[in-house]
This record gives C-alpha cells, structure tokens and sequence, in this order.
C-alpha cells in the first residue's frame, strides 16, 4: 500500500532527452524573443508619446529613429530564432560534434601510433630485463 522507498522514475533513452532539451531550447528562444516583442511595443508606444505628446524634444523625431532601430534589432531577433536555427538547428550541432569527436579521434590515433614507432613497447620490456 504505501511505499517509503524511492520513486521509480521513467527511463528516458538519450535521443528523448535530446529532443526534450532541444524543444526545452526553442521555448525558451521563442519565449524571450515575444517578450522582446511586448517590450518593444511599449517602448515604441512609450518613446512616441514623450517625443510627440509631452513635447520632449519636439523639434526632432528623435523617437521615430530610436523604434526603427530598436525595430532592426527585433528583426535581427527573430531572423536567428525562426531562419537561423532551422539550418544550424540540432541535425548541423549533431553533425558538428561528431566531425569534432571523428577528428579527435584521429589525432589521438596518430598521436598514439607516434609514440609506439618511438617507443615500442619491446624495448620497454627489454630494459626491465
């Protein structure tokens, strides 16, 4: 009836964990790039208002400037969560580590058949002798 042990937890393989924590990963991105939205909206909205209606610096649009380039910026945001991530998403990571890991491996080979040609092991053991 009751159990005071430990919980059993499900087993997840490692390929579900990496889809976990890539879609993890895109909410987050996704997350932080509406509320750069929000932000934006407000700001935009706010730096109109003081430039325009509380004539602060009427002369100049000053505002209409500082949106289009906070404006560029949003676009910058969102080019990298939905163009950019799509071709450097988790299949380039994925290819990514395993060239590395392939080209680490070769260099410890080569390093590995360096030393044997150095010192064999023959002559190791002979010395003991």
């Amino acid at each position: 009836m009751f159990s005071f042990g430990k919980k059993k937890k499900p087993k997840i393989d490692l390929e579900q964990h990496e889809l976990l924590e890539h879609a993890q990963k895109r909410i987050s991105q996704k997350k932080k790039l509406f509320t750069h939205f929000v932000v934006f909206l407000i700001g935009s909205i706010f730096l109109i208002l003081a430039n325009k209606v509380l004539k602060y610096g009427e002369p100049h649009d000053w505002s209409v400037w500082i949106v289009l380039v906070w404006l560029f910026f949003l676009c910058l945001h969102a080019f990298n969560v939905f163009v950019t991530q799509k071709f450097m998403g988790q299949d380039w990571e994925r290819k990514q580590r395993e060239r590395l890991v392939a080209l680490q491996k070769k260099k410890i080979a080569e390093i590995q058949k360096e030393i044997e040609t150095d010192f064999p092991l023959s002559k190791i053991n002979k010395k003991k002798e």
